[in-house]
């Protein structure tokens, strides 16, 4: 794994905080909506956690019991760890990296709907984007007030300059069909009607 994949990064960053162990880690990103930014299963988390150990990236430093559960393992990040997060923290900062999205994908297809349907669905978009929006600004400020630095924030900026952005874009988009200003021809030979 001497590429740390993005759960492998964040995994080392939160053991940069403090030792903890898998299930506290996984609790620790809801908590601080890191699950927005990487997928996190269970099993991957497990998967990563043994692989940055074998790695000797992360170490055991306890074993801890608690009534009938089973044990677990206390992790502390290690100093190779702690360089190898650095070393690939620089690298993504500086390298936009291209990012595919589903989004990027549904407008490059646009012409397959007609205007009126295409408006319709940009529209029902911009309803939940600004409701994510108004979540992400509720999650951000809930963070904050409970002490959570603003740096280790900036990922939610992030997502909330991406989420205006996208709504930006949406609504020009809609009041652009809607105001017959963008060219719409269909594409493809067969202008089937839509179901």
């Amino acid at each position: 794994m001497r590429t740390l994949t993005a759960l492998g990064l964040t995994v080392l960053r939160l053991l940069a905080d403090a030792p903890s162990h898998p299930y506290e880690l996984r609790q620790q990103m809801r908590e601080q909506g890191l699950d927005q930014f990487v997928k996190v299963t269970h099993g991957a988390l497990y998967h990563t956690v043994e692989t940055l150990a074998k790695e000797a990236l992360i170490e055991p430093v306890a074993t801890l019991r608690e009534g009938k559960r089973p044990e677990r393992t206390v992790y502390s990040i290690t100093a190779a760890g702690r360089e190898l997060a650095r070393d690939r923290l620089r690298a993504l900062l500086v390298s936009p990296a291209a990012e595919y999205s589903t989004y990027g994908t549904a407008l490059a297809c646009l012409s397959l709907l007609s205007t009126e349907t295409a408006a319709e669905r940009l529209e029902r978009r911009c309803v939940l984007l600004e409701g994510q929006l108004a979540a992400s600004q509720t999650e951000y400020d809930a963070l904050r007030k409970h002490g959570m630095p603003a740096v280790a924030l900036v990922e939610i900026r992030h997502l909330q300059a991406h989420q205006r952005a996208d709504l930006d874009l949406t609504r020009a988009l809609v009041d652009e069909i809607r105001g017959g200003r963008l060219d719409w021809q269909p594409l493809g030979a067969d202008p089937a009607p839509e179901d």
